[in-house]
């Protein structure tokens, strides 16, 4: 693997150490993994004990406090195995949990932070509605004050982990007229509380050992000390965490291409036609050397926006930019896989198949491809020339 020449010791450190994690209990538990569609409770206690639940929280509510750059190697080095275990991670370690630690009150550091870190609570983040997605300005639930009371009302869906997390992170609208000018509203909703469902369990066409549901708020009650941040601030909150967001996609997309990479020069070496390997023949040898490309700039681009926002820098561009061509790199690179094992790429029971199908989550989650080209133009054209 190429080293960008921005690592320090440390993080070249935390990567070696992640890498070992990932060979000795990560990837010898897939396979148990996609039989069950869920994480097996032996991977939950590993990556609780490891610490791996709290990378980016805070050391004074038991986390590392790992800054983004570590964060992002870390998750790489996960999603080499597979991306449902950086999906089981992400909530604990990125929206919700940042949510928290960055704009909750004290009281509300200290009631989640703890529990998340250790893995003891798991969190969701729900902003996404069947009629808004990559538009948050559009949601449709909403809260409203209520004597001593807010009663939220809504629906929200593709809610990574809902089913399984014990605290909601959710995005309302307090304000129909001012939106997302100061209209909403973020808020912590326990999944014990009796306002909150999950109605549905959505199937991907990936591997949902991590699923996406459907949550149902209905005159669901919460005190005043369940807002997060300031009231009318939900809409900068969900644009505040969907930056680092982005850029964790595009690490895992890096962890991912590698993977890919490194099964078809396997193959390739090993693999006979005609009595030569299929390393030998110029075909085989551009598609692995332009896909080796493709995971080295891809990773080069993480690496250096992740730098940017640990040294304070507004990354929303290097963030998108990162996530863009990420997420399209990966999706090439196992049609490479797929095609370098030729017949047997597309049979079930050799897994190119599955990380090709798994690949094509990236370019929707945290922002569609379209999107990313739309912040990308509106930095370099102005708001004046690009609107959504």
């Amino acid at each position: 693997m190429l080293n960008t020449g921005t690592l320090s010791e440390d993080t070249l450190a935390l990567r070696e150490h992640s890498s070992v994690f990932v060979k000795r209990v990560l990837e010898p538990a897939v396979a148990e993994m996609q039989e069950m569609q869920a994480i097996p409770t032996s991977v939950h206690e590993a990556l609780r004990d490891a610490g791996y639940f709290g990378m980016t929280i805070s050391p004074d509510y038991g986390g590392l406090g790992l800054g983004l750059l570590d964060y992002t190697v870390i998750l790489e080095q996960i999603a080499w195995s597979h991306r449902q275990w950086t999906l089981y991670l992400a909530n604990n370690n990125g929206l919700a949990s940042k949510v928290i630690g960055d704009l909750g009150t004290h009281a509300q550091r200290d009631r989640y932070l703890p529990g998340l870190a250790t893995g003891d609570l798991l969190a969701c983040f729900a902003l996404t509605e069947p009629e808004a997605g990559s538009d948050a300005n559009s949601i449709s639930t909403t809260a409203a004050k209520k004597g001593d009371k807010w009663v939220i009302n809504g629906r929200k869906h593709y809610i990574s982990a809902a089913d399984i997390a014990d605290v909601t992170v959710v995005i309302t609208v307090t304000d129909k007229e001012k939106r997302s000018r100061g209209g909403m509203t973020a808020f912590l909703v326990d999944s014990d509380n009796p306002g909150r469902k999950v109605t549905r369990t959505h199937q991907s066409i990936g591997v949902d050992a991590v699923k996406q549901s459907e949550i149902v708020f209905e005159d669901c009650e919460v005190g005043e000390d369940a807002v997060i941040g300031e009231v009318g601030d939900g809409f900068k909150i969900t644009m505040r965490t969907l930056d680092e967001g982005r850029l964790t996609v595009a690490a895992s997309c890096v962890g991912h291409a590698q993977r890919c990479l490194d099964l078809m020069v396997t193959h390739a070496q090993q693999r006979k036609t005609f009595g030569k390997a299929l390393a030998t023949r110029q075909a085989i040898q551009w598609m692995i050397a332009d896909s080796a490309t493709e995971v080295h700039a891809a990773r080069t681009m993480v690496i250096n926006a992740a730098a940017a926002n640990d040294r304070g820098e507004n990354i929303s561009l290097a963030a998108s930019m990162a996530k863009l061509f990420a997420s399209e790199m990966i999706s090439r690179v196992a049609d490479r896989a797929i095609q370098i094992h030729g017949g047997a790429g597309i049979m079930n029971e050799i897994e190119v198949g599955r990380w090709w199908c798994d690949t094509r989550h990236y370019r929707i989650g945290e922002g569609a491809s379209e999107i990313q080209r739309t912040i990308i133009a509106r930095h370099l054209l102005g708001n004046e020339f690009v609107t959504l």
